[in-house]
């Protein structure tokens, strides 16, 4: 059963920075750079950098609207704009740099009329944040993507500790970037890929239970494989159409962690949950049942 996701197109300036930001919301599941509703059919960073291809540097935002509202999306993405400034944002200027909030859902029209609105009753100047819907969107080139995560000290015009983190402080920064970012680890480097020991396999980030050592099998994939998880009411499933291939992700119902993906090439055709380890804990057998009384008295 796949989770019925939204898309909202974010244009804040510099894609870089507004996509770093807007992913570390709780409940977006994933974020892509590129160039929107301009007039070139093939547009490169180069070219739409000379302002004559009519694109903005925009985000595309795919969010699950059980855990974020677009209303809370764009009250983040508010924050952190400048919405009375044309064609600029921090240090960038061009019209490749104005603003602007795209929907692809006739049904998302609404909210962002609505916010806009009000926003512009509370204030004395006039916003000039383009609204409308998305007419084209191009993905930016590969070195573009999750920009910020591969160069840390790259330039950012957002300031990025406005996002509250503190249920996450528990966590590595390898396991925020997995479960949060949706980043992956290297094959063959997770602790759980040649670890065959019995017990429960649970979420990193809330400590739910999602799979059991009895599902668990040796790919050869380099990746923790299970047959199946838990309970199907444990995890969702998503269309990830990331990096130019169609997949099918994998994150845990509760605390929407990225944990992997599920294929169908396990031994005779079943299904293989390939998972990051360094999104699970393991609880060993012995301590299982005190781990789930624990969990019921919370």
């Amino acid at each position: 059963m796949f989770t019925k996701l939204n898309v909202i197109y974010l244009a804040g300036g510099c894609f870089w920075g507004v996509e770093a930001f807007i992913s570390r919301l709780k409940g977006v599941n994933q974020t892509e750079v590129g160039y929107a509703n301009g007039h070139d059919l093939a547009p490169t960073y180069e070219k739409v950098c000379t302002g004559k291809t009519g694109h903005s540097e925009t985000v595309k935002v795919t969010y699950n609207p059980e855990i974020i509202s677009l209303n809370e999306i764009l009250d983040n993405f508010y924050r952190i704009i400048d919405p009375y400034s044309i064609n600029r944002q921090g240090a960038d200027v061009g019209t490749q740099y104005r603003t602007g909030v795209f929907w692809q859902e006739d049904s998302q029209r609404e909210c962002v009329l609505k916010f806009f609105a009000e926003k512009q009753n509370e204030s004395e100047k006039r916003i000039v944040v383009e609204v409308g819907p998305i007419n084209n969107f191009y993905p930016a080139e590969d070195y573009h993507q999750k920009y910020l995560e591969k160069n840390p000290q790259g330039y950012c015009h957002v300031n990025l500790n406005l996002i509250d983190d503190e249920e996450f402080d528990h966590l590595t920064r390898e396991e925020y970037e997995i479960t949060q970012l949706a980043m992956t680890e290297p094959p063959f480097t997770g602790k759980y890929d040649d670890f065959f020991e019995e017990g429960i396999y649970v979420d990193v980030v809330d400590g739910e239970v999602l799979f059991s050592s009895e599902d668990k099998f040796d790919s050869g994939c380099g990746w923790p494989a299970f047959s199946k998880p838990i309970s199907e009411d444990v995890i969702t499933k998503n269309r990830d159409f990331s990096y130019g291939t169609t997949r099918v992700e994998v994150r845990s119902a509760k605390a929407n962690s990225h944990l992997g993906h599920v294929f169908h090439d396990g031994p005779g055709g079943s299904k293989r949950y390939c998972i990051n380890s360094a999104a699970l804990r393991f609880i060993p057998k012995d301590e299982v049942e005190e781990y789930i009384n624990n969990k019921k008295q919370k």
